[in-house]
């Protein structure tokens, strides 16, 4: 017994030795599981690095630290809850960092106005197209395809679009995205928001694109309605639609900067597919108080471009400081590949109640169609725009 017991001793102490004088790094696990980051009320706060695909719910914890160093796609089924006052910072290494949301996917991203979700780069000094973006993808109707067909996303090579208008892919509310639009080529690029055939079963509100280096959000096809929209100093159109898109934007505030595109450029369908130029419909949104601030009419650029037959409603427009407030591009004949000014002439397309202010020319008719100014704008001087300075005080930047 006592042999035994001295044996146990010494077992013991080295043991003891052992441990006290390992000098083997620490292991550092960042936990990407969703059994462990479920939004459990973690008392250890900790750096957790997502990206890859997921094919149960993701929900993200207060307490912990989150950088996005890849593709974070969330598959079909799947729901992705981010807290309010959460910021997430995304690796500065270009396209490949992005979060999607593949159709019938969620993301409950629900802040306010005090405490934003906010997604942006890791860089010390952050610039514009340091990372990807947000991209929402669902089974609502586009003009790309027929039928229950998909078409496949720019980015992430994605299905989407379908037959179901009410589609339901979350809710986005005061969410924020920051120096976003990386390029993966030329003509896949990264918009701060992307939504391609997101339905309107889906709440989008408060929402902000700041220093992108694409479009800040491009709508592709479907019916989504989004409102309370902030597009500040976009590189390339502030807010873009093509592929049939029939939403509505409602009190939308777009402000470039030194290097930026259109205000708006909208297209009826997608001219970078170039395969259906005869859709069944056209893209035809309702744009309702909308202000687009430029940077003085001597520097030219267009606020608000319509061309490849869109059709659309404009309500309460107020434009400052471009050449041009209205560029209008398509071709004659209501037959025609492009019958944008068609659609002005039927009264598809139409702009009410507008406000210029250092506007050189505010409509510019290149659509081989024979139309007045009257004929598309009507209640010159009665326009107020949005009021951005109430409805985006204390969520936005940039201003």
């Amino acid at each position: 017994m006592k042999n035994n017991l001295l044996s146990c001793l010494a077992i013991f102490a080295l043991l003891l030795s052992s441990c006290t004088s390992d000098d083997t790094a620490d292991i550092i696990i960042n936990d990407n599981s969703v059994t462990n980051n479920n939004g459990g009320g973690n008392n250890n706060p900790a750096t957790i690095f997502l990206s890859g695909t997921f094919t149960e719910d993701l929900n993200l914890d207060a307490n912990n630290t989150y950088k996005l160093n890849g593709s974070l796609i969330m598959a079909s089924g799947t729901t992705l809850r981010i807290p309010a006052g959460m910021t997430i910072e995304a690796l500065a290494a270009g396209s490949n960092v992005y979060v999607a949301i593949s159709a019938g996917a969620q993301i409950e991203a629900i802040g306010t106005a005090n405490n934003p979700i906010v997604f942006t780069s890791d860089a010390a000094n952050p610039q514009a197209g340091d990372w990807g973006g947000i991209i929402l993808l669902g089974n609502a109707p586009i003009n790309s395809v027929t039928g229950s067909a998909t078409a496949t996303s720019e980015i992430a090579s994605l299905p989407y679009g379908g037959t179901n208008a009410g589609d339901n892919s979350g809710t986005l509310r005061y969410v924020r995205v920051e120096y976003s639009g990386g390029s993966a080529d030329g003509q896949s690029e990264n918009n701060g928001f992307s939504f391609y055939g997101v339905g309107n079963g889906t709440i989008v509100e408060y929402i902000q694109a700041f220093e992108g280096k694409d479009d800040g959000i491009e709508f592709f096809g479907g019916t989504v309605n989004a409102s309370f929209v902030s597009v500040v100093n976009s590189q390339d159109d502030s807010i873009d639609w093509t592929e049939g898109y029939s939403g509505t934007i409602t009190n939308a505030h777009v402000q470039h900067g030194a290097e930026h595109d259109k205000g708006i450029e909208a297209d009826g369908y997608n001219t970078d597919i170039g395969n259906n130029s005869s859709p069944l419909f056209w893209s035809n949104p309702t744009v309702t108080n909308l202000t687009i601030i430029g940077n003085g009419s001597s520097t030219g650029n267009e606020a608000i471009r319509l061309r490849a037959g869109t059709q659309g409603t404009f309500t309460n427009v107020e434009i400052v400081g471009f050449a041009e407030a209205f560029d209008l591009d398509g071709d004659a004949g209501a037959m025609s590949d492009n019958p944008t000014g068609t659609h002005v002439l039927n009264g598809d397309l139409t702009a009410t109640d507008l406000l210029f202010t250092d506007v050189t020319l505010n409509v510019k008719n290149d659509t081989g169609e024979t139309f007045t100014e009257s004929d598309f704008l009507s209640g010159i001087g009665n326009g107020t725009g949005t009021d951005f300075a109430t409805w985006g005080a204390g969520w936005t930047v940039g201003n």
